[in-house]
């Protein structure tokens, strides 16, 4: 048996575009190239897709890619090559690669792929369906309203303040790493938190404003999930909240504990939220979820991130990284567990006979 051919997909038509360069560039540095021979596909962010000798910004610069649709043998083609990969690990965050879009091309191809399917990642993208649903399964989540972008001129800071209390938060509702995000204190804040969120999206969520800790806790695995201690962000108070800049620009702006420093009892009602939202969201292979912690010990469930991140600051790798899975172990237990996950799927039958004529 050879290597297995594992296409690491990167960039991609997303305001999180530069993130998923620097995970992708991780896991390609990390993954064990005595099981896997890595192919790195970078999408621009226009959607051109290129095959590129390693994870670079400079995506334009490998050979340009075309896909032949067969089904249970696409066949990726430039002018000098061809292949089929053996499975698929999209690190794409956000629009078109978390959202189950590319999900949903990979399906249709019936190539097998690391991470959550259609469904799941349609839903825990789209934070107003998540904090629904969430709350359908009886777990903690902050109040909320929301506005579609035809009713926006019918918006009321008062109504919002008087639901809400001040502050509180306004979100695109389908976007990560806190783009379109902005915390209102005053009716001076509102117009611009709202264009902001409409700006990068259809549908914008107003939040209760949670004064609390960062909490994240990594799950991975699928029949049983398993869910690692928690983590926790310690934010500067130079920032009103976890912002993009915060993330991943400023290294100054945010320490990292992990394991945070939590009571058992928190610790696993933390853990246990972490492995039924998952659960709710029908999320597969590994995520990350975000809750807040506050003063009084109420958890409340923010949200959660199907392909968190991998780069050097990201929580998710840390997580298992303090429960003694390396980055590079890592990495191959997410393959496997999408292979065996794949495997199990090919016993549903998709032909019906019958008498139909056609």
């Amino acid at each position: 048996m050879g290597r297995k051919k594992i296409a690491i997909l990167y960039g991609g038509r997303s305001v999180e575009h530069g993130v998923s360069v620097n995970s992708a560039r991780n896991i390609f540095q990390f993954i064990d190239q005595k099981k896997f021979k890595p192919i790195v596909i970078g999408i621009t962010e226009k959607g051109a897709w290129y095959l590129t000798k390693d994870v670079t910004s400079k995506i334009k610069k490998g050979e340009k890619l075309s896909v032949e649709l067969n089904a249970g043998n696409p066949v990726f083609k430039t002018k000098k090559r061809s292949f089929t990969p053996d499975i698929v690990f999209p690190v794409l965050h956000g629009t078109d690669g978390e959202d189950g879009s590319i999900q949903g091309l990979l399906k249709a191809v019936s190539l097998p792929m690391v991470g959550t399917g259609v469904l799941g990642s349609a839903m825990a993208m789209n934070k107003l369906i998540a904090k629904k649903l969430l709350k359908e399964a009886g777990l903690p989540v902050a109040d909320f309203s929301y506005c579609f972008y035809p009713d926006r001129k019918k918006l009321e800071f008062e109504k919002i303040r008087k639901s809400l209390g001040l502050p509180f938060m306004v979100k695109s509702a389908s976007l990560g790493s806190s783009v379109g995000v902005s915390k209102v204190k005053s009716k001076d804040d509102f117009k611009k938190a709202v264009d902001e969120g409409f700006r990068y999206d259809d549908c914008v969520l107003f939040e209760k404003y949670i004064q609390g800790r960062e909490i994240e806790c990594a799950v991975l695995g699928n029949t049983p999930a398993t869910a690692s201690l928690p983590g926790e962000i310690v934010i500067s108070k130079n920032y009103e909240f976890y912002t993009f800049d915060a993330k991943y620009v400023d290294g100054k702006a945010v320490s990292i504990e992990v394991p945070a420093k939590l009571s058992a009892d928190i610790s696993k009602k933390i853990r246990e939220h972490s492995l039924l939202a998952f659960q709710a969201l029908c999320c597969e292979d590994f995520a990350r979820v975000d809750l807040f912690l506050t003063g009084s010990g109420k958890v409340y469930v923010n949200e959660i991130n199907t392909i968190p991140g991998f780069t050097n600051s990201s929580m998710f790798p840390m997580m298992w990284k303090e429960r003694g899975i390396s980055f590079t172990d890592l990495i191959s237990k997410l393959v496997d567990l999408a292979q065996n996950r794949f495997d199990h799927s090919q016993r549903v039958v998709r032909g019906y006979s019958s008498s139909l004529k056609f």
